[in-house]
């Protein structure tokens, strides 16, 4: 698995340095006085995977809809490979979309439901043939071309949805929550899969997805998007580990914001008081704001250490109580609670808990965690 999510990191890499494809230039959408997407602007790079994440209701499945032509924009401009779509019918539009409920006719079998987009465009009988088996040999289900949809697994018939997509030959492909019917151990399969398939065809691909696990795995970069608008876009490691707003640190994983006030900047590196800490924040890089500014630092879990004694350094420590003990299998989550009332989250990994005396529910720990660590969030 290791090898194969390096392989996407590598595309994600190709990715970069090619051309505009999709240009999503001021788009707004309104139903009646409720705004569902905001001054979004959003470009996409050929042959890229981009996705768009945030929870229900932040309008990333209402983008998805006006790419495909089922929502029409209330103002803004759609690009695609350089041709303004506003006025294309869905049907015209390059585009094509795999829904959710993958929509597979159900008295079809397997090839009939792949070749029917074709035969609807009048097709001649041979290059159906042709492309339909292409297709099948592309998503491994040549053998189970005639069988009907209720007589394959959740995850063959979302390979014949994804066939019966890509068949057409689309410029662009649209995925809705393409992962969510599957349950977790083929859903993590199938993701790499997915990746390897577009790749080998070339197709620039946007998905929608609540998913954070998902978008991580899966796309070359990512838009996160909230209340109508995109807070933050980026490549997923940088998404994670330099979230620009308190949001994108919430909902990409988890962390532990503290709330504290710049008591010295310098180009090089910050101190910040803080209530929820005995000891002053070091971070070890500046920031453009004056001293007595509000921020927060943001932390992941994964970086904070616990101690049974008091740490060497004088700054980013704190000390409290093991309030939770989560065994996760490949690590254990910690929930500490300090003197000042403020929970820390802290992952331990399995490993590490072999070779010292793991905290127990009860002990009193310190938690703490290097300079170069920290975050600094100014909204």
């Amino acid at each position: 698995m290791m090898n194969e999510r390096i392989s996407s990191q590598t595309l994600a890499s190709a990715a970069t340095g090619r051309s505009d494809f999709v240009q999503i230039i001021d788009v707004v959408k309104k139903f009646g006085d409720a705004t569902a997407l905001n001054q979004v602007s959003l470009t996409v790079r050929k042959n890229e995977l981009f996705a768009l994440l945030g929870s229900s209701g932040c309008g990333k499945s209402t983008l998805l809809r006006i790419l495909a032509g089922f929502e029409t924009a209330t103002s803004g401009k759609i690009l695609i490979d350089g041709e303004d779509v506003a006025r294309i019918p869905p049907y015209k539009r390059p585009v094509n979309m795999m829904f959710q409920s993958y929509a597979l006719f159900p008295h079809m079998s397997v090839e009939s439901n792949i070749a029917f987009g074709l035969k609807q465009e009048g097709l001649p009988a041979a290059e159906i043939r042709e492309r339909v088996g292409d297709v099948l040999e592309l998503v491994q289900m040549g053998k189970y071309a005639r069988r009907k949809p209720h007589q394959l697994s959740g995850g063959q018939q979302q390979r014949v949805a994804l066939a019966r997509s890509l068949v057409k030959r689309p410029k662009l492909l649209l995925l809705d929550e393409p992962m969510s019917a599957l349950d977790k151990k083929i859903r993590q399969q199938t993701q790499l899969e997915l990746v390897n398939i577009l790749h080998r065809v070339d197709v620039t691909c946007i998905m929608v997805t609540h998913d954070q696990e998902e978008a991580m795995t899966m796309a070359h970069r990512l838009a996160v998007m909230s209340e109508g608008e995109v807070v933050q876009v980026g490549v997923p490691s940088q998404v994670y580990e330099y979230p620009n707003c308190r949001f994108s640190a919430e909902f990409i994983g988890s962390t532990n914001l503290f709330p504290g006030v710049v008591s010295e900047d310098e180009p090089d590196h910050i101190f910040v008081d803080s209530s929820a800490l005995p000891a002053r924040l070091y971070i070890s890089h500046g920031i453009t704001g004056p001293v007595g500014m509000e921020v927060f630092i943001s932390i992941r879990p994964e970086r904070v250490q616990l101690s049974r004694s008091k740490p060497q350094q004088t700054c980013n420590w704190g000390q409290g109580v093991v309030k939770d003990v989560a065994y996760l299998g490949s690590y254990t989550l910690y929930h500490v609670e300090l003197e000042s009332g403020m929970r820390v989250m802290a992952n331990l990994s399995s490993l590490l808990l072999t070779e010292i005396e793991a905290p127990a529910y009860g002990d009193e720990v310190f938690v703490s965690w290097s300079e170069s660590s920290p975050v600094v969030l100014t909204s």
